[in-house]
């Protein structure tokens, strides 16, 4: 079959999809200029950052030239969505890759790491040791790329790109199911920049935040470096630390400190807005941002009572003081945890490796929960499962009055039974693709003797599915992802690269009916 031929067959205009992609990497191209700032600042080393930026340019120039006439329409803006959170990536990996230093050295190592790292997810192949092998500018470049990825990579260049406006609630929604940007102004790319403002505001205040308690003499290790990097992975809800132990690494105050600002990355950032515009009612009356602080307050609460009664540790770590009878590092300790799960941010205040199993499944259950839609946050999220229990209620309802008619609501909203039916599949896709994900990489470790328990399975598969980071056991929150072998390891990139876009927007291109009339 010729070109021509095969072009004719293709319903998609994928040159006009690729040339996008070009475009946005010219873009990002500036960003590891950052972290070459860092690496002269310290006197380190600037090859690998000035090659990732022209390695980005020049083949942001090169795709550009396929450009056509045609915008963007639905099938396009899916495939260049899933094509850009797949490429960047394997362009991220070029800083860890030129300087050579630790386990990213490895090609897939690299991948996992600059996946994890744009879709902030926080999974990392770095242990212990290996973190304090990198430079502070390579580590700098990997806090940099969860900030990027937070907000969107697409939201942020619908904001700057005048030629993505036309297509740019298309763009944004397949990227970031969820979000109603088009309701905030009457332009999207007034409101995608409207977004980004505030994502970078909260990031300074918590740059800020974190390097004031430092300047008060409360964090002395959390210098400007440090409150900087962290702020940078706060937001986005990333989780990645310079710190080998994380945010164990800092005093108590700290990590108080950082519960707000997870919080806040947890919640839809469209809400800010409102909140901006002198509405602050619209924060506080949404249904699902109450039910998410609810979450929150149950879970770690529960969580908290079991640490501080003893029931929720295993063995009793030595390096965090007494957890039993000490409400406040008990309570400091479970609502810390659970809300670097629940809002899949990542952070460790602690090792809960050291909790007794009944403990880490109720963290477990935690990782399903996910942040506000609209948000940073992974996993499956607060808002479909508010509306999940309305419409079991209503079907309780109903069945005990089959003749009643019964709209779900939300707020003064009615859900339409299209959204409705589309979130439980969602939901039922998610859960399913969880547990073969579960059998995948369990199976896998038998193959390669490396002995992991079926809890520890679980938690790999929602930790990179999910966008979460952490697990239990060998990819607990102060080890590593770096075990597994190869094979597995690429399976893991596929599940954040499929999380991050939440399933559907990637797997569809692979259908058949896709690409054909």
């Amino acid at each position: 079959m010729s070109a021509s031929t095969f072009d004719l067959d293709i319903y998609v205009d994928w040159r006009s999809s690729f040339s996008f992609l070009g475009t946005i990497l010219k873009v990002l191209a500036l960003g590891p200029l950052f972290p070459a700032l860092v690496a002269l600042y310290y006197g380190e080393d600037l090859l690998p950052f000035l090659v990732a930026a022209a390695a980005m340019a020049v083949t942001g120039v090169g795709l550009e030239r396929l450009r056509t006439d045609r915008d963007l329409g639905n099938r396009e803006a899916l495939l260049m969505v899933s094509v850009t959170w797949l490429v960047v990536p394997l362009f991220g990996t070029i800083p860890y890759l030129v300087a050579g230093q630790g386990t990213v050295a490895h090609p897939v190592n690299a991948l996992f790491e600059s996946m994890s790292g744009f879709t902030t997810t926080g999974a990392t192949v770095l242990g212990e040791i290996s973190v304090e092998q990198h430079s502070r500018s390579i580590m700098m470049w990997r806090q940099l790329t969860q900030w990027i990825g937070g907000m969107g990579i697409l939201v942020l260049m619908v904001a700057i790109l005048s030629e993505l406006s036309v297509g740019g609630a298309q763009i944004i929604s397949e990227e970031a199911p969820g979000f109603s940007l088009e309701k905030l102004t009457p332009r999207i790319q007034e409101t995608a920049r409207t977004l980004w403002k505030i994502y970078l505001g909260f990031t300074i205040a918590a740059a800020l935040v974190y390097y004031g308690l430092h300047l008060a003499g409360l964090a002395p290790n959390m210098d400007l470096y440090n409150a900087i990097a962290h702020a940078l992975t706060t937001l986005p809800t990333g989780g990645f630390s310079p710190k080998a132990r994380s945010v164990e690494a800092f005093t108590p105050i700290v990590q108080w400190a950082v519960m707000p600002f997870m919080i806040v990355a947890g919640t839809n950032f469209a809400l800010f807005w409102y909140v901006l515009q002198g509405e602050p009612k619209r924060l506080t009356d949404n249904p699902e941002f109450r039910s998410y602080l609810l979450a929150i307050g149950v879970v770690g609460l529960l969580i908290s009572v079991l640490l501080g009664s003893g029931v929720g540790l295993a063995t009793v770590p030595s390096n965090i003081g007494p957890l039993v009878g000490d409400v406040e590092n008990s309570l400091r300790q479970g609502l810390f945890q659970t809300i670097a799960i629940v809002t899949t941010t990542g952070y460790a205040s602690m090792d809960f490796n050291t909790w007794s199993q009944p403990t880490q499944l109720v963290l477990l259950f935690a990782m399903f929960l996910g942040g506000s839609a609209g948000s940073a946050a992974g996993s499956i999220k607060i808002v479909r499962w508010y509306i999940v229990y309305r419409a079991m209620g209503r079907q309780l309802f109903t069945t005990v009055h089959p003749t009643a008619v019964r709209p779900l609501r939300m707020s003064d909203s009615v859900i339409d039974e299209e959204t409705v039916r589309d979130i439980f599949i969602f939901v039922l896709l998610f859960v399913s693709l969880f547990v073969f994900s579960t059998i995948v990489i369990y199976l896998d470790a038998v193959r390669t003797g490396l002995g992991i328990s079926a809890l520890e399975a679980m938690s790999v598969a929602i930790a990179t599915l999910g966008n979460i980071g952490p697990g239990f056991g060998i990819v607990g929150p102060m080890n590593s992802f770096l075990p597994f072998s190869n094979l597995a390891k690429l399976y893991m990139v596929f599940l954040m690269w499929i999380g991050r876009l939440e399933i559907i927007s990637v797997l569809v291109v692979f259908t058949p009916a896709y690409w054909r009339r």
